[in-house]
This record gives C-alpha cells, sequence and structure tokens, in this order.
C-alpha cells in the first residue's frame, strides 16, 4: 500500500470533545488541556464556539479562555505558530471573531459549515442552505480582512441521521463553491458515524481526482460504529494528509443536558447511547501512524499523559487503547 510519508494532525477535544459532555468543563481544565496540545507540537487546535452560550452553556467562557490562552506563559513561546481556530456558524458569532480578532486575542481561523442534507443544515444552522451560502459570500471577505482563515466544513457526506443517504457527488459540488467563494480549506466531516471504509476511500478518491491540493481538505470522522481508524486507513490509502481528532475521541452534538439543566444544545441526540459516540481518538490514531512509519511531528508520550489526565478531567473512561496500552515495544516491533 503507498501511504503519505508525513500528514498533519489538529486536535479538537477542547471545541468538539468537551462540548458533548454533560457537565461544563472548567475553564483552567480547558486552558490546561490547550496548552497540553501546544506543547504535544499540534499546530492546529480548535479551541472553543462563538454561538450563543444561552443553548450551549458549554461555551459560556469563550471569550475568557480565549484571552487566557493568548496570555499564557506556558506556551507563548509557541503561540504564533499555531492555528486556533474557533467554531462561527451564524453571523453574530463570526462578527463577535472579527471584533476579538482585531482586539488582539481573538482567533486564526474560523469555521462555516453546511451539510448536504437540507434537514440537517437548518438544524444544525437555523438557515436554508441557499440562505446560508448568501451569508458566508458575504462574511468570508470580512473575516479575510480581519485577518481571519476560514473553514468551510461540509457534513453529512456518507449519510444523514435525518433524512437517510445522500449522494457523495453533493460534497464535492459544496467543497468547490467554499473553494470559489473564498475559504481557505475544507473539513469533510462523517458527524454521526455513517461512513464506512469503502465509501471513505472512494469519496477521497473522488475528491484528490476533483481538486487534487491534500493540503485544502481536512478529515474529520466519528467512531460511533467503531470503525474510526479503519476510516482513517482508507483515506490514508487515498492520499490524505490532513486530519483532526480528539483526545479519548471524546465530542459529538452539543449536550443537551449540563450540570443538572435541560439545555437546547442542537435537540435530541442521533445517538442510541450518548455516552460511547465521539470522534477518532487522537491517542489511537498517531501510536497507530507511528507504528506505519508515518511523520506526525507530535510528542506521542506528552499525549498519551494529556490523554490519560482528560479522563480524570471528565469523570469516566474514554474510547482509546493506546492510553490503557501504552505504544508498542520497541524490542517487539524493531522501529
Amino acid at each position: 500500500m503507498n501511504y503519505p510519508k508525513k500528514v498533519t494532525i489538529g486536535d479538537i477535544t477542547v471545541r468538539d470533545g468537551f462540548q458533548h459532555e454533560e457537565k461544563f468543563i472548567p475553564t483552567e481544565a480547558k486552558l490546561w488541556v490547550a496548552e497540553q496540545l501546544i506543547l504535544s507540537g499540534f499546530k492546529h487546535i480548535e479551541v472553543t464556539n462563538f454561538g450563543n452560550p444561552t443553548g450551549m452553556p458549554q461555551f459560556k467562557d469563550a471569550d475568557e479562555l480565549m484571552k487566557r490562552l493568548r496570555k499564557s506563559k506556558t506556551v507563548d513561546h509557541l503561540i504564533n505558530e499555531v492555528s486556533l481556530t474557533n467554531v462561527t456558524i451564524r453571523e453574530k458569532a463570526i462578527e463577535r471573531a472579527i471584533e476579538a480578532r482585531k482586539e488582539g486575542w481573538g482567533p486564526d481561523r474560523i469555521l462555516l459549515m453546511v451539510s448536504t442534507s437540507e434537514s440537517h443544515h437548518r438544524k444544525n444552522s437555523g438557515l436554508s442552505l441557499e440562505d446560508y451560502w448568501k451569508m458566508a459570500e458575504k462574511y468570508i471577505p470580512l473575516a479575510h480582512d480581519a485577518g481571519l482563515k476560514v473553514n468551510g466544513t461540509v457534513s453529512t457526506i456518507w449519510g444523514c441521521p435525518i433524512e437517510g443517504p445522500t449522494r457523495m457527488e453533493k460534497a464535492i459540488e459544496f467543497t468547490k463553491r467554499w473553494l470559489d467563494i473564498g475559504a481557505n480549506d475544507v473539513e469533510h466531516a462523517d458527524h454521526d458515524g455513517s461512513a464506512s471504509p469503502d465509501r471513505v476511500y472512494r469519496y477521497y478518491s473522488m475528491l484528490l481526482d476533483s481538486i487534487p491540493r491534500s493540503e485544502k481538505h481536512i478529515v474529520h470522522f466519528h467512531s460511533t460504529r467503531g470503525w474510526g481508524l479503519a476510516n482513517v486507513l482508507a483515506a490514508l490509502q487515498a492520499g490524505m494528509t490532513n486530519y483532526e481528532s480528539t483526545l479519548g475521541g471524546i465530542g459529538g452534538q452539543p449536550a443537551n443536558f449540563v450540570d443538572g439543566v435541560p439545555v437546547a444544545g442542537t435537540g435530541a441526540y442521533y445517538y442510541r447511547d450518548p455516552g460511547i459516540t465521539g470522534l477518532v481518538c487522537t491517542e489511537d490514531m498517531v501510536v497507530m501512524m507511528d507504528e506505519m512509519g508515518i511523520e506526525t511531528n507530535l510528542d506521542i508520550d506528552r499525549i498519551l499523559e494529556t490523554g490519560k489526565m482528560v479522563e480524570r478531567i471528565v469523570g469516566h473512561r474514554l474510547r482509546s487503547e493506546a492510553i490503557k496500552n501504552g505504544r508498542i515495544p520497541k524490542s517487539l516491533s524493531g522501529r
């Protein structure tokens, strides 16, 4: 098999990972994890969501967290080499990010999102796809003028938890549209674990045939049915070089129940058991890639130690096998 020799991995634990927990993660804990990720060598991390915290109180500390991370003495020698991303689905969130950037503590990059499924998109954004594209076309230039890079995410590529099957070709069309209107890169997301390895390989092969710039594309998998690393392997075989994941494989929909209080989140969960959903696990993915001889430029031992602490922060066992069993001893693998 021909795999890439080197990959880029972004970690999105602090935003996507913690958003699915049904308790508020203290700001100090989020800051500590972000610092450890940066010290481990990650150049891309998602920090928070600038959306309305009324429905998502897990992000009520967004401003404070960003300001404290920007001022952190622990990572002040590295912070300028790292791209900090905030999710900004709607107009007010984008405007908030622009102002924060102008004030010197905002993100380097913001994330906008469309789904190929109209129903899923409307549930996530509150707008029709047509209206959302119009909004994005207006706000991307404003973000660029403020010095922000923009990610355009495409979701429901392999299926929709509301509507069912979707056409992968539509996601290719949406990717081209994002790039045409100025997005700096595109995240290709399996937000509910619908992707299977055969279709993953087919989609990313189609994508690179159509837009052969792997640095513009980011692979985002959930492991709801346990296929996460199998899908990563399929994406590697297709030639993809840019991935993102979370420590312990945590994450998913914004929780609809936080600290004993029902909240809006994004409504009812897509999953039968919300306790075992989540993204591809950072620890397991970097250990697997290391064993395959794929360069990540990450401090894997530090990542494993950070993963152990994240279990203590959330207060329950997570999905990483690597933090239980460690790396494969060199005496066994010869690496």
